[in-house]
């Protein structure tokens, strides 16, 4: 047990971290023009939190959340998702009370107690963006295409954007009511989950995967059928700004997402390419999420996106992330002072911003030439006894082994040049 990772978690080697770097580095890049600035909440919160936001009836909540009492007798769990933590920050540090919207996003690892698949370990990690302060459809279309853009930068292109409106809480009660009485004669047909869902929030009654529950709701009533004006205004008006943007999109019903705090808007955007697990981002509108967590009446959208999901998909898609590149000088050396004198010289090339490897092993120099190649080095130099009296070295490019003499000077400068 000691040298085995614990079940449902992953170790991110260096042979796959670069992976991760590119795709982060892409996020920044695209929440930086979008005006979406990161924030950064604990591993960990009071579970209350999850309970009052997340909501009661949800899997997250009721059988997947890792949960435990300190040592000083509170009840703390492990992040489950992204967006109520951030909540809790924004009315902590009254940012509420600052100019609206506020646009934030965090790269996260989260935690949840279920079984292991395909892209979702029990620690994996999330990326996610909310717009709090906003009521207008055009911030739900802007959370959406934050996504969009990521993916199609990322080179996928087999995608389908799924939207639907859940209602608020006054049209989602007249529904509830239809719903349930929809569902009453086949009330003991439903799983045990679906049971307990129908009596707290029935809607989560479409969402369920069991067969059975999706062969009972394959016929119920649609709730898009049953907005109010608001509700039915604010999502003709989402569909506005997607055509004014060019995504196509799938109107469908029985997208409820799997958390209970969304209003209005909800979507996924699936991937046609990685089997069951299709969804690799969802998301929506919240407005009633602030208030319930103890802020002030304000709206919110936003979404969460699985990057462990994603990778699987670039991988299923043929979509290779660039490797980085090799490292631009290695040093070899002949000698116990020119052993020394190579180490102080790396030292500075790379704080001036030169990638730069010398041995560490005590190699010999037809050993530090191999390693140099493995390395993937752009170009070296042998520095021994000759080369440090007369301040001179043969810069060889190790692509075509040629060289070229240059002082131990210009090292940097015809480096950085070329």
């Amino acid at each position: 047990m000691l040298t085995k990772a614990p079940r449902g978690t992953k170790d991110v080697l260096p042979s796959e971290s670069y992976k991760w770097q590119y795709i982060e580095g892409l996020i920044r890049e695209i929440c930086d023009v979008y005006g979406f600035k990161e924030i950064r909440t604990p591993g960990f919160e009071h579970t209350e939190l999850f309970l009052r936001g997340v909501g009661e009836s949800t899997d997250i909540v009721r059988k997947e959340m890792y949960t435990f009492t300190d040592k000083g007798g509170r009840s703390i769990t492990l992040k489950p998702e992204g967006t109520s933590p951030a909540v809790r920050a924004f009315i902590e540090h009254n940012l509420y009370a600052e100019t609206q919207p506020t646009k934030l996003y965090y790269i996260t690892p989260v935690y949840r107690y279920e079984r292991p698949q395909s892209g979702r370990l029990r620690e994996h990690h999330q990326f996610g963006v909310e717009i709090f302060g906003a009521k207008s459809a055009s911030a739900d279309a802007e959370v959406i295409s934050v996504a969009m853009t990521l993916l199609k930068k990322l080179g996928l292109n087999n995608l389908e954007l799924r939207i639907n409106s859940v209602g608020c809480p006054v049209c989602r009660k007249n529904y509830n009511k239809v719903l349930k009485e929809f569902l009453k004669n086949n009330l003991e047909y439903l799983c045990d989950d679906c049971k307990v869902r129908y009596e707290i929030n029935p809607l989560r009654v479409l969402d369920c995967k069991v067969e059975s529950c999706q062969r009972i709701t394959k016929d119920a009533p649609l709730i898009t059928d049953y907005l109010c004006d608001d509700c039915k205004s604010h999502f003709e008006e989402l569909q506005k700004y997607l055509d004014i943007m060019g995504y196509d999109y799938i109107i469908d019903p029985r997208i409820v997402r799997g958390l209970d705090y969304y209003t209005k808007t909800a979507f996924e955007i699936i991937s046609k390419d990685i089997g069951a697990q299709g969804t690799v981002c969802g998301g929506g509108r919240y407005d009633g999420l602030i208030e319930e967590c103890g802020g002030p009446s304000m709206p919110g959208v936003g979404f969460g996106m699985g990057l462990e999901r994603l990778l699987i998909t670039l991988e299923q898609n043929g979509i290779e992330i660039p490797k980085p590149e090799g490292v631009d000088l290695f040093i070899a050396y002949v000698g116990e002072e020119a052993k020394l004198f190579t180490f102080a010289l790396a030292n500075k090339l790379r704080f001036n911003g030169l990638k730069v490897e010398r041995d560490n092993m005590d190699r010999s120099l037809k050993a530090q030439m191999k390693y140099a190649n493995k390395l993937n080095a752009k170009f070296a130099i042998v520095i021994g006894e000759e080369e440090m009296k007369e301040n001179k070295v043969k810069l060889k490019d190790m692509s075509v082994g040629s060289e070229v003499e240059i002082s131990i000077d210009e090292i940097e400068q015809r480096i950085k040049n070329i």
